[in-house]
């Protein structure tokens, strides 16, 4: 049997790990039944976000008659888009597994493996002990026992992005983040989309008038069914019947497509490992049990990225893995920091949040609230920006920002200075203190924090 000081599960985050390992001269191993590179950059963020980037031109196009601009879009060459995806997607796959297998001191297991004991993984037939294990699995589509579900070629986030043809006609079961951005896409490229979704809003752990205005918005382009469940789908000769229930009225309602898309979240891949064989615990969602300090109910195996289920978002996966790392290779270890931990949908209109939300916040501080439109800017007006906005959430008595949430453009990019503000321990003076560009969209983030009322 082989021995190992370092273990590490998954290639994506875990590849962090692999190359703190590595430089430190211990012996590693690497396991990935693959695709190499791990979630995100196979079937998650970097292919999707790689579509977005042409939807967001299309819509911004067919906007711009707003700013007395009338354009026409004479085609759009949907193989294309899906083409350049999966090339990028392969060419780093490729640069990926050349730095994997070419490394002395790392042994990589492209293969599929489980536990069988204590620290000890066995990989068709052979089996692999290591000193400290760290599991950045990943995660796969969580798909719902819906009636003849199993009895059509269905769509997920993952197989969507092997399609060459765009379909006619698209239905999505869920409201997420996953489904609104895929909504997006299709919807751009000219599929009539429609999302049937079974809680009362879409995007439903957003602040509910961020939620409610991206309902709004996206209506225009698409139909959506809130508090509609799909209890059964049925093959027709134009391809799918959802059939779906009014959960308020009862009323039932049968919805056809083309294509039908499962995006109702998403769960750990850390069964598939039997974990259990180790000492590993899970919650009753499925996910690795870890502490403040990422390790297991096992001692020297530690849980990071979607495996644990903490905030499944690439960039906090990323800083479990160094955190994880600190901690099993340091005496005096660091606990892992949640409350700046941002994240973004990128729909039309986009969204970006960090922190508590206005009814998590109340809990446990007294808070101030304050609301600013892109329209409040100058440069808003310019962009003829009605109805997005920022919202902060500050603690009344320390000043300290709580939570920042936007919807419209570029959000991801504006809320990155309260993300620095928030990560340093800073308030709401480490925003006041340097100056705004003015006419700029970052004197957004200044108005929100000047319009701060008692909530």
């Amino acid at each position: 049997m082989k021995q190992y000081g370092v273990i590490v599960i998954g290639s994506g985050a875990g590849s962090i790990i692999v190359d703190e390992a590595v430089a430190k001269g211990l012996k590693v191993a690497l396991v990935d039944k693959g695709p190499v590179g791990g979630t995100c950059l196979n079937l998650g963020c970097v292919p999707s976000k790689m579509l977005i980037y042409p939807a967001d031109r299309i819509v911004e196009i067919q906007e711009a008659k707003k700013l007395g601009i009338v354009a026409e879009i004479k085609s759009i060459d949907f193989a294309s888009i899906m083409g350049r995806m999966r090339k990028s997607r392969l060419e780093s796959q490729t640069y990926i597994r050349k730095g994997m297998t070419e490394s002395e001191k790392l042994d990589f297991y492209e293969r599929e493996a489980h536990f069988v004991e204590d620290y000890t993984l066995e990989i068709d037939g052979e089996k692999i002990k290591g000193k400290k294990i760290f599991i950045a699995s990943g995660s796969r589509p969580v798909i719902p026992p819906i009636k003849g579900l199993d009895g059509v070629d269905y769509l997920t986030n993952e197989n969507a992005l092997e399609l060459t043809q765009r379909p006619d006609s698209l239905l999505i079961i869920g409201g997420g983040y996953v489904a609104v951005e895929f909504a997006h896409f299709f919807a751009a490229m000219g599929t009539k989309v429609t999302i049937v979704e079974m809680l009362s809003r879409i995007a439903q752990s957003e602040e509910p008038e961020i939620s409610e205005l991206l309902e709004r918005e996206m209506k225009k382009r698409m139909d959506i069914y809130t508090n509609t469940q799909v209890e059964e789908v049925k093959k027709d000769v134009k391809g799918i019947i959802a059939v779906a229930k009014d959960k308020a009225t009862g009323k039932q309602m049968e919805l056809p497509a083309q294509r039908i898309m499962v995006a109702v979240g998403r769960r750990s891949n850390a069964d598939l490992l039997k974990v259990e064989n180790t000492g590993v615990e899970l919650d009753k969602r499925g996910f690795i049990k870890v502490d403040e300090y990422l390790e297991t109910t096992k001692k020297d195996i530690f849980a990071v990225g979607d495996a644990n289920g903490q905030q499944m978002f690439t960039h906090v996966a990323n800083r479990e893995a160094t955190v994880a790392w600190h901690n099993s290779t340091h005496k005096k270890r660091i606990p892992m920091d949640y409350s700046a931990a941002p994240h973004a949908v990128y729909a039309h209109p986009q969204i970006a949040s960090v922190g508590f939300t206005e009814e998590n916040a109340k809990k446990d501080h007294h808070i101030l609230v304050g609301r600013a439109k892109y329209f409040d800017t100058a440069k808003g007006e310019a962009m003829m920006e009605e109805e997005g906005f920022a919202k902060a959430i500050v603690d009344a008595h320390s000043g300290r920002i709580l939570g920042f949430h936007i919807i419209g453009p570029y959000a991801p990019e504006l809320i990155q200075e309260v993300i620095n503000a928030m990560a340093s321990g800073g308030g709401i003076h480490s925003i006041n203190e340097g100056m705004h560009i003015h006419p700029a969209t970052p004197e957004l983030i200044v108005k929100a924090f000047d319009n701060l009322e008692a909530a």
